[in-house]
């Protein structure tokens, strides 16, 4: 008989803080394909989780999951948003409770300047960041709000994208390889941002193939060996542990 999560204790981690995001049990399908395969973890508000895992062990699959997408489909399993089920709604639902998937190819509306992009995704009347407080964190922005999003290079069109989730009134910020074919210097700057917005109490979840950047980054780290948990705890103790970065990160 499933039971619904208890938010007053964190039965994957030692803190007695209560868990902000909790994904129960979860199993999702591509089709046929058995993809999630029964993974749980809890997030605390204002913290920074790294997914992690090989290629194809499911992470992205559960960030999708996660955000309601509907593609993988959940077969099982709950999500809870500061007490509101995720699992019972659909992606824009998801969306109007607080959550944003900032996805890998970043989805730049082209034709639109950086501030059409940005005002697109502000909620009438905004509740989200201003412009000028998105600007603030992000001054290159600031500096070329008349041109197209999509001539942005690579880094600074990660930047759109996550200023463009910030734009709405969010408490969770789900990320898909936001490092992906950046210099290290840009990762190095998206990743300061990123530790700037977790002081403004927002919850991120981080899927990397640079388990080093994301690490560094992360308070916790959750990883995963085909569609399962296989390890939840300190992103501090996975970059001491040496045995397990080589046996399910090949780093």
């Amino acid at each position: 008989m499933n039971v619904k999560p208890d938010f007053n204790k964190n039965a994957n981690h030692a803190s007695t803080a209560p868990a902000f995001l909790s994904v129960w049990d979860i199993e999702a399908y591509y089709g046929e394909s058995y993809i999630v395969q029964g993974i749980s973890f809890n997030v605390h508000e204002g913290e920074i989780l790294a997914l992690l895992g090989r290629n194809g062990a499911g992470k992205t699959s559960t960030l999708r999951t996660i955000a309601r997408m509907g593609d993988p489909q959940l077969k099982h399993g709950e999500i809870w948003l500061d007490h509101q089920p995720l699992h019972e709604m659909k992606s824009h639902q998801a969306a109007r409770n607080g959550l944003a998937l900032v996805p890998e190819d970043r989805r730049i509306i082209s034709g639109l300047t950086v501030e059409e992009n940005l005002k697109l995704a502000q909620i009438a009347p905004p509740h989200g960041w201003s412009l000028e407080r998105v600007y603030e964190l992000f001054p290159r922005l600031g500096e070329r709000r008349k041109q197209e999003g999509v001539t942005l290079s690579g880094g600074e069109q990660q930047m759109l994208s996550i200023a463009r989730a910030l734009c709405r009134d969010i408490k969770v910020l789900l990320l898909d390889e936001p490092y992906e074919g950046l210099a290290p210097v840009i990762v190095q700057e998206i990743a300061k941002t990123l530790q700037v917005i977790r002081d403004q109490g927002i919850t991120t979840i981080i899927v990397e193939q640079n388990a080093v950047a994301a690490l560094k980054l992360a308070d916790r780290a959750v990883i995963l060996d085909t569609g399962s948990v296989v390890y939840d705890g300190s992103a501090e103790e996975v970059l001491e542990n040496e045995a397990l970065r080589a046996e399910y990160l090949a780093i």
